[in-house]
């Protein structure tokens, strides 16, 4: 069953772009109130707010375990709407809490609800098309994700200037309605029910233990756990760095918009120089090169050199770097584990934003002004991932 018209493909692609856009648009487009929020809501430690992101992502990958299976045993349309009625409720706490527990309740709830959209959104493009025709709709919905963390820290601001930190949340809410009854009104489930799976705490169990067993999937999920704690270390703490260490709080915006732009074509160039480097060599040589980079800057700031220019200079390289890293990962991940796929693919995603997120929250929460606290984590977390892409080894056969 596949579109039949290149509107309703158009279509498709747009609506697919937008279902991944919420976990960007949840994260990014609340960094510029990351500092009003903790001074509200938790004047004698404002820096806990960025718990924010962590609690956030600990929930998504929480969900990811569960929205697989259970999309494949009841459709992916109720997934996908009962996660944006779940992300409703979590954006509507948030814009009314009065402490900081409350809006972490609301932040782990928004988390949770993330994952149906995150997962049972490629779920239903796999339900459409499959082989080059899937790869190129998931292209071009890519292409259109990607512009969302340069404009979504903008659209924040915007909000924040017109009412306060609070009404981001509640346009979080309103995205959630707009995006979740386009959905409803528009697309037809794609899973027939001849095809639907039952879950099982058995076959959720059986998937687990053998995914783990298999080394390239251990040791690849265990890499992007590295890489990703360190991107989630950066994006918790970038905000208050720029405001608190530079002074420029209401520029952030435009300085993540900056360096989200200027790493864009990572994934282009990874696709071209791929054939020719392979992945394993290409996730060295990113790994390699972003952590010499980040001990420079490390030494930089030590030396009392550290300038907003070369702070930028550095995140923009850290993001360039995750361009080369995460889809080779996955690709090596799922690679001897085909038969699973699904199932692979959640346990891989759940299992690495759980681990990330939990090991990033320590290293935002040392943040004492400057950027010290995020890059030592981050070169702590470049080396832990070097050193387990030598122990990942060469391709099983």
């Amino acid at each position: 069953m596949q579109p039949t018209s290149r509107a309703a493909e158009l279509e498709l692609i747009a609506l697919v772009a937008m279902l991944f856009a919420t976990i960007a648009l949840s994260i990014d487009a609340m960094l510029p109130a990351l500092t009003a929020m903790g001074q509200e809501l938790s004047p004698a430690a404002p820096d806990r707010a960025t718990l924010v992101v962590g609690v956030f992502l600990i929930g998504m990958g929480v969900g990811t375990f569960f929205t697989g299976p259970l999309s494949d045993a009841i459709g992916r349309k109720p997934v996908i709407l009962g996660g944006f009625g779940f992300y409703l409720i979590g954006a509507l706490i948030c814009g009314m809490s009065t402490t900081l527990e409350g809006m972490l309740l609301g932040r782990f709830v928004q988390g949770l609800a993330v994952s149906g959209p995150r997962i049972a959104g490629v779920a239903m493009v796999r339900d459409l098309y499959k082989g080059e025709r899937m790869a190129a709709i998931m292209s071009f919905a890519m292409m259109i994700f990607v512009l969302v963390p340069a404009i979504a820290p903008l659209i924040g601001l915007g909000i924040m200037a017109i009412f306060d930190w609070r009404g981001i949340f509640f346009a979080f809410a309103l995205f959630a309605v707009i995006i979740g009854a386009w959905l409803a009104f528009r697309r037809a489930e794609t899973l027939p029910p001849a095809n639907r799976k039952p879950m099982s705490v058995r076959g959720l169990t059986d998937a687990v233990f053998e995914t783990f067993a298999n080394r390239i999937f251990r040791f690849s999920v265990a890499v992007q756990t590295m890489v990703y704690t360190a991107l989630f270390s950066t994006i918790s703490t970038i905000q208050p760095i720029y405001a608190q260490n530079f002074g420029i709080g209401d520029e952030f915006a435009l300085f993540f918009a900056a360096s989200a732009l200027l790493s864009m074509p990572a994934s282009y160039v990874n696709a071209r120089v791929l054939p020719k480097f392979g992945m394993r060599r290409l996730v060295k040589i990113a790994i390699i090169t972003q952590m010499i980079l980040s001990i420079l800057a490390l030494i930089v700031f030590f030396l009392g050199g550290m300038t907003v220019w070369v702070f930028f200079a550095w995140a923009t390289s850290l993001l360039l770097a995750i361009g080369f890293v995460f889809g080779n990962l996955n690709a090596l991940a799922m690679e001897p584990l085909g038969h699973i796929a699904g199932m692979a693919a959640s346990i891989s995603g759940a299992a690495s934003t759980i681990l990330s997120a939990c090991l990033a929250i320590p290293i935002s929460l040392s943040f004492d002004g400057t950027p010290k606290s995020l890059l030592l984590g981050v070169v702590i977390c470049q080396i832990a991932a070097y050193l387990l892409m030598l122990k990942l080894g060469p391709r099983e056969v």
